[in-house]
């Protein structure tokens, strides 16, 4: 049996890793060759060390690129713009998926796109993610309100001056949805924002929100 074919036999998703590769190749004598050679080949695509796709002609369905976002660069969280735009609070589309992680800032170009990652540290990491499920893979990424945050966060464009300040910021630079915002403004993730920045800036993006939208 062909090597890709045996492959595809045993892997049932359409993202894998070296390891899986291995095991199934385990009756050849030299497998590492035989991944180059259908690399090569385009029969399996790979993202970064280790970790894989299907080639076209071999998938059977679509991969998910968030959930390749979590694996190729972790632990990480998908935020920032990707999340803005796909729960329509920026009307810009997104095409680098961009995340936060622990680990040091990294972009990777991929053959299938670029992957952005941002450092936090562990406390501003660690809340305000939700687990996606999806046919295709689940994926973390952070809830609306905490990518936002983040945006907040890691733009140097933006120098606030006053928590009034937010107000041209967010609906005219950032150019949010008001009506869509609503719908993500929770109590208690503004409050674990606040205390998990715990930096003027943010504390200020709080204020704010409370005030325009009259949080108690």
């Amino acid at each position: 049996m062909r090597a890709i074919l045996k492959i595809r036999k045993n892997i049932s998703q359409e993202i894998f890793n070296y390891t899986q590769v291995i095991d199934i190749l385990n009756e050849y004598r030299k497998p590492r060759d035989v991944i180059s050679k259908l690399i090569k080949h385009g029969d399996i695509i790979r993202i970064r060390k280790g970790l894989y796709i299907f080639g076209k002609i071999w998938q059977r369905h679509e991969f998910s690129p968030e959930l390749l976002a979590n694996l190729i660069y972790g632990p990480s969280v998908i935020s920032l713009d990707y999340i803005l735009s796909i729960c329509g609070l920026i009307p810009e589309n997104v095409n680098i998926i961009t995340s936060v992680a622990t680990g040091r800032s990294r972009i990777f170009e991929t053959p299938v796109g670029r992957y952005s990652y941002k450092q936090f540290k562990k406390e501003r990491f660690s809340f305000g993610i939700e687990l996606h499920e999806t046919s295709a893979g689940n994926y973390f990424a952070a809830t609306p309100l905490k990518a936002l945050a983040d945006k907040i966060w890691f733009d140097k464009r933006f120098i606030p001056t006053s928590p009034f300040s937010f107000g041209e910021y967010l609906f005219e630079d950032l150019r949010i949805d008001r009506e869509i915002l609503t719908n993500y403004l929770n109590k208690k993730i503004i409050e674990n924002i606040e205390n998990a920045y715990a930096s003027r800036k943010i504390t200020w993006f709080t204020k704010f929100i409370r005030k325009e939208f009259q949080i108690k």
